[in-house]
C-alpha cells in the first residue's frame, strides 16, 4: 500500500493506492464520523464490490450502509438519475453528518461527489474507483458534475472527497475497451506535464495493456502525483490546473456531438488530443514528428486517432460553451514540446477548421480500413 497527500490545508487528503485496498477497514474509519453512510455505485460494479465494501465500512465502525444503485454509463450523470440519488437518501433520513462512498468508474465518481457537494448543502464523500481512468484522473481534484445536452459537465461543484482509495486489483475486471480509455488519461497527463512518463510509456505500453501489477501501479501512483500537485496548487482550475485539459475541448465537443454514450471518455480524449496535437502544431510551433508520436502511442493502445465527422462548424459551435472559455473565446490546451503544455487564446480558427478536418479525416480513413 502506498499514500500520497493532496495538500490543500485544512481539506487536505490521502490517496491510496494499493492491491485490497477497498477492503482495508482502516482507510475508511478516520472518515466516517458519527453518521450513516450510503454506497452509490451501478448495476455493474455493484454485483462485483458492494459487498465487499459494505463489509470493510461496518468493520470501520459504520452501523448502517444504504446502498443507492443507478444505471451503468455515461447517461448516468444527468438531473433524472441525481434526483433518485436524492430521493434514496432522503428516504433513508440521511443527515448531514452522513458519508458518501462513491463506488465505480468517473461516472459515478462525478454523479455521487456532486450529490455530496450539494445534498443539505454538502456532506462529506470517499472516492472509492475500479476504473484505471477514474483512479488515474477523475476520483483525484473534487471535480463533480452532471451533463448537460449543451455540454459535458456543465452543472457542478469542487468538492474535495475526504479521501481516495484506489485498489490496483479491481482492474482485473476491467473490460479491455475500459482500460484502454483510462491509458488515454495518462497519456494527457505525459504529454500535458511529464515528458518521461511518455518515454515509459512508450517502453512499456504493452505491459500495462496486459494489465501487469507493477505496469499499473506505476501509471497510477505517477498520474496521481502529478494530479495532486497541480490540484494543490490551483485547486478550482483558474490556473495550470487548466492544462490538464489536454484534448478535452474537442473531445468534450465529440461526447456531446455524438450522444453521451456512444464514445467512451478516454476515446473521446484521444481523438481529442490528436485534434489538439494538429492545433499545436499549427499554432504553437509542437513538431510534426511529435504529433506523429502522440499518434503512434494511440494507435498502439487501441484508441481512436482521430473523432466523428461532425464538420468544423459544429465542433465549433460545441466548444463555445467550454468551461475555459473566456471573454467570449475559446481557449485551447496547446503542446509547445512533450510535457509542456500552454493555455492559448490567440489562435485562427482557420487553424482549428484545419485541425478538426485532420482529426476527422483521420477517423474517416480508420473505419475504410
Amino acid at each position: 500500500m502506498e499514500t500520497l497527500r493532496v495538500a490543500l490545508g485544512g481539506r487536505a487528503y490521502p490517496i491510496h493506492i494499493g492491491a485490497g485496498a477497498l477492503d482495508a477497514a482502516e482507510l475508511y474509519q478516520p472518515h466516517l464520523g458519527a453518521g450513516r453512510v450510503a454506497v452509490v455505485t451501478n448495476a455493474v460494479v455493484g454485483p462485483l464490490y458492494l459487498e465487499r465494501v459494505k463489509a470493510a465500512l461496518q468493520r470501520a465502525g459504520a452501523a448502517d450502509v444504504l446502498a443507492v444503485l443507478v444505471e451503468d454509463g455515461e447517461s448516468a450523470k444527468s438531473w433524472g438519475t441525481l434526483d433518485r440519488v436524492f430521493d434514496a437518501l432522503l428516504g433513508a433520513r440521511l443527515g448531514r453528518d452522513s458519508v458518501i462512498v462513491a463506488l465505480g468508474g468517473g461516472v459515478i465518481g462525478d454523479l455521487a461527489g456532486f450529490a455530496a457537494a450539494v445534498y443539505q448543502r454538502g456532506i462529506h464523500f470517499i472516492q472509492v474507483p475500479t476504473t484505471l481512468l477514474a483512479q488515474v484522473d477523475s476520483s483525484v481534484g473534487g471535480k463533480t458534475a452532471v451533463n448537460h445536452a449543451r455540454g459535458k459537465n456543465m452543472i457542478g461543484a469542487f468538492h474535495q472527497p475526504r479521501a481516495v482509495i484506489a485498489d490496483v486489483a479491481a482492474l482485473a475486471t476491467l473490460p479491455e475497451r475500459e482500460l484502454r480509455a483510462g491509458v488515454a488519461e495518462v497519456i494527457k497527463h505525459g504529454f500535458a506535464l511529464d515528458a518521461a512518463l511518455i518515454g515509459w510509456l512508450e517502453s512499456n505500453v504493452e505491459r500495462l495493456l496486459a494489465r501487469d501489477a507493477a505496469a499499473l501501479a506505476h501509471v497510477v501512483r505517477r498520474s496521481c502525483e502529478l494530479k495532486a500537485e497541480v490540484v494543490a496548487a490551483d485547486e478550482r482550475e483558474a490556473g495550470p490546473r487548466i492544462l490538464l485539459n489536454f484534448g478535452h475541448t474537442f473531445g468534450h465537443a465529440i461526447e456531446a456531438g455524438s450522444g453521451y454514450g456512444a464514445w467512451l471518455h478516454g476515446e473521446a480524449v484521444a481523438a481529442g488530443m490528436v485534434m489538439a496535437g494538429e492545433l499545436s502544431a499549427r499554432a504553437a510551433h509542437l513538431p510534426a514528428a511529435e504529433v506523429l508520436r502522440l499518434r503512434r502511442l494511440l494507435q498502439r493502445t487501441g484508441l481512436p486517432v482521430g473523432g466523428p465527422a461532425l464538420g468544423p462548424e459544429r465542433y465549433l459551435e460545441l466548444m463555445a460553451g467550454d468551461k475555459k472559455a473566456a471573454a467570449g473565446r475559446i481557449r485551447y490546451v496547446l503542446l509547445e514540446a512533450v510535457g509542456r503544455a500552454v493555455l492559448r487564446a490567440d489562435v485562427d480558427e482557420r487553424d482549428v477548421r484545419a485541425a478538426i478536418a485532420a482529426g476527422s479525416a483521420a477517423s474517416t480513413a480508420a473505419a475504410a480500413q
